[in-house]
């Protein structure tokens, strides 16, 4: 899970100002956690407790209201319904990566992506960009090869990852959709070489690159299996305690 917070924080200050470069500072002072953050930590807390994912979510939100939820999102946050909205964005698959550490077969991981991501985005391709996510996570961590990763998310998912990243970064523009950004996290995996140049590349696509890189940085960290420590101690600092008290007793938990 923290690779992916990893990937929100280093993508958060180039959303708007996109580079589609590799070569960038890793390290930017002005980086911070978003909605990608808040709703991950809110899946773990809730899959630690037992609770609720849509209470979990609701609760977590609302005390970090301030950290750029999607109009829908923000909307069912502030209401009192726990109804989904039908969504496909890619808010689904940003916040599943603690599933794809917590449970140790395929079937639960898809069973609980499922869950997590019909909190708010039941649409088929908002659980699809989400199971998808949590199986690469739980895969990476089974020591599977990035072909076997691939191989089976092109037959099971029918997700195109034989694409070039160099193919896709000229042309790639804003798009929140799972079906838009998810295929495009995972090539930026499987194209890297270790966990830095794996969220490098996933920034480097430009459009929504905090939720990319998100996606993406779990992924990295399941198959890498560890990230540089100064990269870590940088990333926790930008987060509050109570992030942090959920991140330390998920990694004693599931790591």
């Amino acid at each position: 899970m923290l690779g992916a917070i990893t990937g929100d924080v280093i993508g958060s200050v180039y959303e708007w100002d996109n580079i589609k470069t590799t070569s960038f500072n890793l390290y930017n002072n002005k980086s911070y956690f978003t909605d990608d953050t808040v709703m991950s930590i809110a899946v773990a807390d809730a899959i630690m407790s037992g609770g609720s994912f849509a209470q979990s979510m609701k609760d977590w939100g609302r005390r970090y209201p301030d950290a750029g939820y999607g109009g829908h999102f923000a909307v069912w946050l502030r209401s009192e319904s726990m109804e989904a909205y039908n969504s496909w964005g890619n808010g689904s698959a940003m916040r599943v990566s603690p599933v794809g550490f917590a449970f140790n077969t395929m079937e639960e991981v898809l069973t609980m992506a499922k869950k997590t991501a019909e909190v708010t985005h039941n649409h088929p391709e908002g659980i699809k960009g989400a199971q998808v996510t949590a199986a690469a996570i739980f895969m990476a961590r089974q020591n599977a090869s990035k072909q076997e990763i691939k191989a089976y998310i092109e037959h099971e998912f029918e997700y195109n990852l034989s694409r070039r990243l160099d193919d896709i970064r000229p042309h790639y523009i804003f798009d929140v959709s799972c079906q838009g950004s998810v295929p495009e996290a995972i090539i930026a995996f499987l194209e890297s070489y270790d966990f830095e140049n794996s969220i490098r590349l996933a920034v480097s696509i430009g459009g929504d690159t905090d939720t990319i890189a998100c996606i993406n940085g779990g992924i990295a960290q399941a198959f890498y299996k560890q990230i540089d420590k100064k990269l870590e101690t940088f990333i926790r600092g930008k987060l509050t305690q109570e992030m942090c008290d959920v991140l330390n007793r998920f990694i004693t938990l599931y790591h």
